[in-house]
């Protein structure tokens, strides 16, 4: 009961998404945001709403090492059970460990090739078969179309659906509701779009694209600053 408490609580549904899983086999989603507003901390989330299904999670990290990575699991974790006044962290935190892998490169050795290798490593050994990959630290440019068309077709195939941290900067500017750059070049390849935007002391979480997540008629989500946590505005 403790697993299907959170699930049931996840802020994700006010938006529209009412599967799951917001994304289907070798779709691709993104969460954009300006450095330290808090990508890594809403994927998380993401990771743990599925792992809490006990669907299998891979975490790739290209900026942080794996103690580091682990720490976030904890600490959102942790945050959430607190929230909700859900006990028995320690029995929750033992059940989802089976279901997470952390993979950890530097982001000047990562490459597309090299991810399908090591998972194929996992996958054929029977090690850990992943459900879902978030990718944190890729920098999104126009040189690296080919190899995102590359990893949608390995997720497709091998039955797998991908988030992506896509930092944006202050100094570029973007209209209201529209995808911020860098993405914007590629935002074709993207099924969901999900903006982190600050303005004042507040974080909003909103739907740039992605099925119902888009209609008006849903309430606005905040990412709280304190924990990071999705909440409602309300």
């Amino acid at each position: 009961m403790l697993k299907k408490d959170l699930i049931l609580r996840n802020p994700l549904r006010l938006i529209g998404y009412e599967g799951d899983d917001i994304l289907s086999d070798g779709q691709f989603g993104a969460v954009l945001a300006r450095a330290g507003v808090g990508k890594t901390a809403f994927l998380v989330q993401l990771a743990l709403n599925s792992l809490l299904r006990d669907n299998n999670v891979l975490h790739v990290s290209l900026n942080d090492p794996v103690d580091k990575v682990v720490l976030w699991y904890r600490e959102v974790l942790a945050d959430i059970t607190k929230q909700y006044n859900v006990g028995q962290v320690d029995q929750l935190w033992e059940a989802i460990l089976p279901h997470r892998f952390i993979m950890t490169f530097k982001v000047e050795g990562f490459s597309v090739p090299r991810l399908e290798e090591r998972l194929n490593d996992l996958t054929e050994q029977g090690i850990f078969i992943p459900r879902m990959i978030l990718i944190d630290g890729f920098v999104f440019d126009e040189s690296k179309r080919d190899s995102l068309l590359h990893l949608k077709e390995l997720a497709k195939s091998s039955h797998i659906h991908v988030w992506f941290a896509v930092r944006t900067h202050r100094s570029e500017k973007s209209d209201p509701g529209s995808i911020p750059r860098p993405l914007a070049q590629m935002a074709e390849m993207f099924e969901v779009a999900i903006q982190l935007q600050p303005e004042g002391d507040k974080i909003h979480v909103r739907a740039l694209k992605g099925g119902a997540a888009t209609a008006t008629s849903h309430p606005e989500l905040l990412l709280d600053p304190s924990t990071m946590l999705i909440r409602n505005k309300s």
